[in-house]
């Protein structure tokens, strides 16, 4: 909405400034007596340029020159100074100016190689304070190339090997160091340190791969295992075709499909089939109660034991809460394994040894866990359950 206010004058109040000269002498302008030397102090109005320019008396006048004839300046000059800006940036802790100012005097190009190499072990201490352990390395190989006995870039060289974990490349550049400082107290600490460093690498690394090669061992023993016992596994969730001539050529084509992974249970705890001292397998087993939607699991089922035994814990003195009707006693149970190729539940005696069961034609492990269905004999909910499915005895 626009302002019925009178026009004012301009925002930054130079009219108001202008219109005081109407009634107000300015007190700091030149006088009639002194105006032409005033004058010739300003670069811009100079008839003539000092000989000699005092940055004290004529700072602008040096500013200007410094800009005009920075170039002019000889090039070990140039980066003279650009290694003296660095300097103060790194006292201050300003390493990516610091870096700035370093690369830009190395572009310089300069015959000084006192100075470039400088510049290469100032920039790799700047960037080694960053953590930029490869730059760092770089520029401290740069310099040692340049020269090969300059005792910062072999320190700084080192360092960032024994940053980078290459104890050996560390030593290799504390013994080209030692050679020409053989008393340096620096070197003499890093080599010592990274010795010891290889040393605890390489005996870690014998642990890993002795540690490795026992678990590949024990995974192979724990397949021979579960082949000599005939038991057939899946690692998808979808049943395998087999030929209706050969109902167990499932096992063979399943056993050439299983690897050293894969043997693993779905659930959270991550439990895994597992072969004893005695030579027993223990299975992660899932029981599984469909007319209450729950589950027990069972992390290590001996093969040489049974289901009842685990139901009568489970369900022994102290039914579980989601059982409200008390039907869930061991005696009131049945047990069936799931056929899901031909869609038939096969009936399981709870008193049979889990590998009994396992062991039989039609039985499937997936997912590296063998799943029972527990029902209650005669319920209505397992009369219901059953309907249209196919049952056969074990």
């Amino acid at each position: 909405m626009a302002s019925t206010a009178p026009q004012e004058d301009s925002d930054d109040g130079m009219d108001d400034f202008m219109d005081k000269f109407k009634t107000t002498k300015y007190k700091n302008g030149f006088s009639e007596s002194n105006w032409e030397e005033e004058f010739d102090k300003v670069p811009m109005f100079m008839k003539t340029a000092p000989e000699e320019i005092d940055p004290k008396t004529h700072p602008d006048l040096a500013c200007l020159q410094s800009i005009i004839h920075d170039d002019d300046r000889p090039p070990e000059e140039q980066a003279k100074s650009l290694k003296d800006e660095g300097n103060e940036y790194f006292k201050e802790n300003n390493y990516k100016k610091a870096i700035l100012s370093y690369t830009a005097g190395l572009k310089k190009n300069c015959s000084d190689q006192d100075i470039n190499t400088i510049l290469l072990t100032n920039r790799a201490a700047a960037h080694f304070h960053l953590g930029n352990m490869r730059s760092a390395l770089n520029d401290a190989l740069a310099a040692k190339k340049i020269k090969p006995d300059h005792i910062k870039a072999l320190i700084r060289g080192a360092q960032c090997c024994m940053e980078l974990r290459n104890f050996a490349q560390a030593l290799q550049w504390c013994d080209a160091g030692l050679k020409a400082h053989p008393t340096d107290k620096k070197l003499l600490e890093l080599r010592a340190a990274a010795d010891k460093q290889m040393r605890a690498a390489e005996r870690d690394a014998r642990k890993a791969k002795a540690k490795e090669k026992k678990k590949r061992s024990e995974k192979e023993a724990l397949l021979t295992a579960i082949k000599e016992r005939g038991i057939k596994l899946l690692q998808s969730e979808k049943p395998h075709k087999h030929d209706s001539e050969d109902e167990d050529g499932g096992s063979a084509s399943a056993m050439a499909e299983l690897t050293l992974d894969g043997l693993g249970s779905q659930e959270a705890t991550g439990a895994q089939v597992f072969l004893d001292e005695q030579g027993s397998l223990h299975w992660p087993v899932l029981f599984l109660y469909p007319e209450h939607q729950q589950s027990d699991f069972i992390s290590a089922f001996c093969d040489s034991s049974c289901a009842m035994d685990h139901l009568a814990v489970m369900f022994g003195e102290e039914l579980p809460p989601w059982d409200t009707d008390r039907k869930y006693l061991p005696q009131n149970l049945q047990l069936f394994f799931e056929d899901q190729e031909r869609e038939t539940l096969f009936q399981v005696d709870p008193e049979t040894p889990l590998l009994k069961v396992l062991q039989h034609k039609r039985c499937f492990v997936r997912a590296g866990t063998p799943s029972f269905i527990v029902t209650v004999k005669d319920s209505s909910f397992w009369k219901q359950f059953s309907t249209g499915k196919k049952i056969q005895r074990f």
